[in-house]
């Protein structure tokens, strides 16, 4: 009992410092593209109610499809923002995140105290701690760690209401009704807690029958209602700061999460070390992702929890663990099963770390309270110290970067540099920012100061009037003006990020985690490439032909300057020489679409099929949705091999229905043929723009 109460004090404790702990590295936080998208729709969703619903921005939402999303946490904070005229929004927005993140930790810990005793809850903490990629998150993501609480919570409250049996705790009742509406208003996927609670309900109530040969019938009722009844007011409660389910509270949230569940908004990611659509990576993409990324310490813990799940448990308790392993179970395998559209590893799913924690910990536990021998639990304490450095080392010495951390299966993050995603949410660039307004302090200031970005950092430079900052595609920089540009290493080439052709030599600061480079500020030498490509689109090729030859003097790392230095060539005549110089371009990127493209063209254009063919069969290759090479590729088949001419064509129809080229290139495979046909595809090409 002294024991007990020991442990409980070391756990209170513990959980106090851990959130100041947190609350400290939360001024590392840099700010995610993800932030500045949901901030900026949080305001439109102020505006809604601001305006008692006239201004309906917040309803319109094509491009971000964020009108699906309730978002509800992102909310509140904003309205705190407004309400209190807070001036610093996102370091705001990061203290609100970590307050739920350690809310995460600090009600798993609580959990597993009441399934067990103090020291799991203390194991959770521990587990927690040492978890690079969930405490990073904690740091800026007001979506999916607000969601990992309401889940969590949803759980251990209809566990602790379930267990009551005839006496409904009301402040049980509350927590678990408010748990369901958190979920519900962040997410329309957080229906799934309702769906939960009934199955929760079933099982719990046929393991009674089966272990007691008899049903309560009064019990049963009254649990029946109540579970009616959270539902209802956890489904209305969960809309209240959610405009676009306001406007149809049924049809709009189911609309919600069917949208969600196959998101419209598809993403080239790199994995297994090539780049692939998100709605096409491979069934494991999800489970592997976890598995190199979740510390080695927290899978050992659930080896052990496996071997070790019976060890002092009652059939009860083993229904418990058995609920908690299909709450972590059941999202994975109905995405493998629906190829869901995912991406950004496994961020989505943060929502189910709690419940590995919780496992993992108990997983422990359990070893601890079978080992007898006092020495064998030192040795025991000894190997979670041994398996916490490796997450504990990469923490210290990356404090901004704690969700790029990868396990010792891949070799840490340098051994997933080129082959997974690293800073996909653009964290690097908060860094990049305030090094270039240090830097541009030390220069003198004539005119504006032209900053590009790989995603938007208006309000990191807010306080300065004398730069103007701008979106662009890293790839596409030559076609733009500017005078700097912050990058972040996504969607570059993983060949360029292997044979290190990124960061460019006009690089004049790299931010780097765990010594591999993640993001850059670039100082441009020359605007010899933008001149080249405004000549080139207003038709004056031999302008453009001499400011490409200088570009390229300065910076022939760019492959798009390669790319519009050869239009310019093409256009003036010079065939021989344009191809030579796509093939120069294509060394840097081989797998550079629109190069890849172009050389088909010509060698399509110069009779020389077999190239052509082989060249379109590349672009389709390096990426399956560049829909214009399934149309050439099919007219150079389609008098030799006419079914696969088809084939193309619909592969490219499936992903794409509207692709108009692509119909009326189907009709033309049918006018010989079956005129009925193609005058069907005529039809269909017809309807659209």
């Amino acid at each position: 009992m002294m024991n007990e109460i020991r442990l409980k004090y070391i756990f209170n404790l513990s959980s106090v410092c851990l959130l100041i702990l947190m609350l400290i590295l939360s001024k590392n936080a840099g700010i995610t593209c993800d932030e500045v998208l949901h901030y900026d729709h949080s305001v439109a969703v102020y505006d809604y109610f601001a305006s008692h619903g006239e201004d309906k921005s917040a309803l319109n939402t094509p491009v971000t499809n964020l009108k699906y999303y309730g978002q509800s946490y992102d909310n509140i904070v904003t309205i705190l923002i407004k309400w209190f005229k807070i001036d610093n929004i996102y370091g705001f927005r990061h203290i609100m995140s970590t307050i739920a993140g350690w809310l995460v930790i600090f009600l798993t810990a609580l959990f597993a105290v009441w399934l067990t005793d103090y020291r799991a809850g203390i194991l959770v903490l521990v587990l927690f701690a040492v978890s690079p990629t969930f405490i990073g998150h904690t740091q800026n993501n007001l979506k999916d760690i607000p969601f990992a609480l309401a889940y969590i919570s949803g759980i251990f409250f209809a566990f602790k209401f379930l267990k009551s049996g005839r006496k409904n705790s009301y402040s049980n009742l509350i927590l678990l009704s408010l748990s369901i509406a958190f979920s519900i208003s962040i997410r329309a996927g957080g229906l799934i807690s309702i769906c939960y609670l009934f199955f929760f309900f079933f099982i719990f109530y046929l393991f009674k029958y089966l272990r007691d040969n008899e049903f309560d019938l009064a019990e049963i009722r009254t649990k029946l209602f109540w579970i009616l009844s959270i539902s209802v007011i956890s489904w209305f409660l969960g809309i209240l700061l959610w405009p676009f389910a306001l406007h149809g509270p049924f049809k709009n949230v189911i609309e919600s999460y069917k949208v969600m569940a196959h998101f419209p908004s598809t993403f080239r990611q790199i994995f297994d070390g090539k780049v692939e659509w998100s709605d096409y990576m491979p069934w494991y993409y999800l489970p592997k992702s976890m598995l190199i990324t979740i510390p080695i310490i927290v899978l050992t813990g659930l080896v052990l929890f496996c071997g070790f799940i019976r060890f002092k448990a009652n059939a009860e308790k083993i229904l418990y663990y058995g609920l908690v392993i299909f709450s972590v179970l059941f999202p994975v395998i109905f995405v493998v099963y629906e190829k869901s559209n995912i991406y950004s590893s496994w961020r989505q799913f943060l929502f189910i770390y709690p419940g590995i924690i919780l496992l993992s910990a108990i997983g422990y536990h359990n070893v601890f309270d079978f080992l007898k021998n006092r020495y064998l639990k030192w040795v025991m304490a000894l190997f979670l110290v041994v398996l916490s450095i490796h997450p504990l080392k990469f923490m210290f010495n990356n404090p901004h970067f704690y969700y790029l951390y990868y396990n010792q299966f891949v070799g840490g993050l340098r051994g997933a540099y080129s082959n997974y995603e690293t800073d996909y949410y653009y964290v690097s660039q908060t860094e990049a920012s305030k090094w270039l307004i240090d830097y541009l302090k030390t220069k003198p200031v004539t005119g504006k100061i032209k900053v590009k970005a790989t995603y938007s950092v208006e309000w990191l430079f807010r306080n300065h009037p004398e730069i103007e900052t701008s979106y662009f595609r890293y790839e596409e920089r030559s076609q733009s003006d500017w005078d700097y540009a912050i990058v972040a290493n996504r969607y570059v080439s993983p060949f360029q990020l292997r044979n290190k052709i990124w960061p460019p030599e006009n690089a004049i600061h790299v931010i780097y985690a765990d010594k591999v480079p993640v993001g850059a500020v670039l100082k441009r030498k020359s605007k010899d490439d933008y001149y080249g490509y405004l000549a080139l689109n207003e038709g004056r090729n031999k302008v453009a032909i001499d400011y490409f030859e200088k570009a390229l003097k300065i910076d022939d790392r760019d492959e798009m300057i390669f790319y519009n230095f050869a239009a310019a060539l093409f256009n003036d005549g010079q065939y021989q020489k344009a191809d030579s110089v796509l093939k120069r371009g294509l060394e840097i990127n081989p797998d550079f679409e629109p190069i890849l493209m172009y050389l088909g063209n010509i060698a399509c254009s110069q009779k020389r099929t077999k190239e052509a063919i082989a060249y379109y069969e590349r672009v389709i290759k390096a990426d399956r949705k560049y829909f214009e090479a399934y149309v050439r590729l099919s007219e150079l088949l389609i008098d030799k091999d006419v079914i696969r001419a088809r084939e193309l064509l619909m592969t490219c129809l499936n992903m794409n229905p509207r692709y108009k080229p692509a119909i009326i290139s189907m009709a033309d495979t049918y006018r010989k043929t079956n005129p009925d046909v193609a005058k069907k595809y005529d039809e269909l090409a017809n309807t659209i723009n």
